[in-house]
């Protein structure tokens, strides 16, 4: 098994041609959150006055609507969202410098094409563990869209959050070969 690879954001060109699909991953550092909403919101305000609610150069997106915290808690659960959601919206984001993304499930063609075009990585969190990743993440803050309740964007510290690099800039897909490999298997008679 792999060495397990410590990155902080905001992530570098450098540090994305370093890693590849399959790389298991700590990440810690600033990481913003943004789901449906929040990236249909964010990409119509930028067509009207040219800005983000936040830098996006190098910045990680994290698709995820965390549920309220209980007493004594920086968040709720805190689970990935399935990412395919986000691809009509993360083309964009990367041309204007986002580094990656964070979600489950597979990414589509276009988004694999802007991931090699812009250097960017898709990080897979996993899913069915809501609780347990709430427990990297070490701070929150709403920094834009509160009206949108957990789909607001969020600046969350992580420390040692644990993703997987399911799409790296060389065309790397954990899914794709997942699935090669699978149907190699053979069936005994």
């Amino acid at each position: 098994m792999s060495q397990v690879k410590k990155i902080t954001t905001p992530l570098t060109d450098d540090v994305v041609k370093e890693l590849r699909a399959g790389d298991r991953v700590l990440l810690s550092g600033y990481v913003y959150t943004a789901r449906d909403a929040a990236h249909k919101r964010m990409l119509e305000e930028y067509e009207k006055t040219g800005k983000l609610p936040f830098d996006i150069r190098g910045q990680v997106i994290y698709y995820v609507g965390p549920t309220p915290p209980k007493p004594g808690q920086v968040i709720g659960s805190a689970g990935p969202t399935t990412a395919y959601r986000m691809d009509k919206y993360t083309p964009k984001l990367l041309e204007l410098g986002l580094k990656g993304t964070i979600g489950k499930g597979w990414r589509g063609p276009e988004v694999k094409e802007a991931l090699q075009k812009y250097r960017g990585v898709y990080f897979a969190a996993y899913g069915g563990t809501a609780a347990l990743l709430s427990k990297h993440i070490k701070s929150s803050e709403i920094i834009a869209y509160e009206d949108l309740g957990p789909e607001a964007i969020r600046k969350l510290y992580f420390e040692d959050f644990p993703v997987v690099v399911a799409n790296d800039i060389y065309g790397g897909d954990i899914f794709e070969e997942g699935q090669k490999k699978y149907r190699k298997i053979e069936i005994d008679p």
